[in-house]
């Protein structure tokens, strides 16, 4: 008999710069779900048993870390950093950026990539302009996301 041990859905949020966070406290508490938001500076979160503010120490990558560290099969993502997305998705969570656009498995290497070379052309002082502003149909996007990676978590007895 094979015998298997329920994981807990959480939800870690890269929170230093994330348009999303209000969205991401109205999933999840409607959800009922741990959210631990990580970030090197204080932010205000909501006051609630199930919403961690998690203050990191200021240097590079430090709250990337700490996320990394945690990530889990049963995790949940939040994250426009296309580095810790990688390393999240090795560790087998579910990664969504603030767009709502998921990071897989079959997506993260061309993700990567792209983020490199930019990087590249950014350095040699090519003008590469910055990423488009964001929208409300990004905001719809992030939260249909969300629910989607949730739900289909639930349904696999996480």
């Amino acid at each position: 008999m094979r015998y298997r041990l329920a994981m807990t859905i959480e939800i870690f949020v890269d929170a230093d710069a994330c348009p999303v966070k209000d969205e991401v406290y109205r999933v999840a508490g409607r959800h009922g779900l741990k959210t631990h938001v990580v970030a090197n500076s204080f932010m205000r979160v909501p006051r609630d048993p199930l919403v961690e503010f998690v203050l990191v120490s200021a240097g590079p990558d430090i709250a990337d870390d700490w996320i990394a560290e945690r990530a889990s099969p049963a995790g949940v993502v939040v994250t426009n950093d296309i580095p810790l997305a990688a390393r999240c998705v090795k560790a087998g969570a579910s990664v969504i950026s603030a767009t709502g656009k998921p990071f897989t498995e079959a997506s993260i290497g061309m993700a990567l990539a792209t983020r490199n070379l930019m990087d590249e052309l950014r350095s040699t002082g090519e003008i590469t302009g910055g990423p488009r502003p964001f929208s409300q149909k990004d905001r719809s996007a992030f939260l249909q996301a969300l629910e989607t990676v949730i739900v289909r978590l639930k349904r696999a007895g996480m």
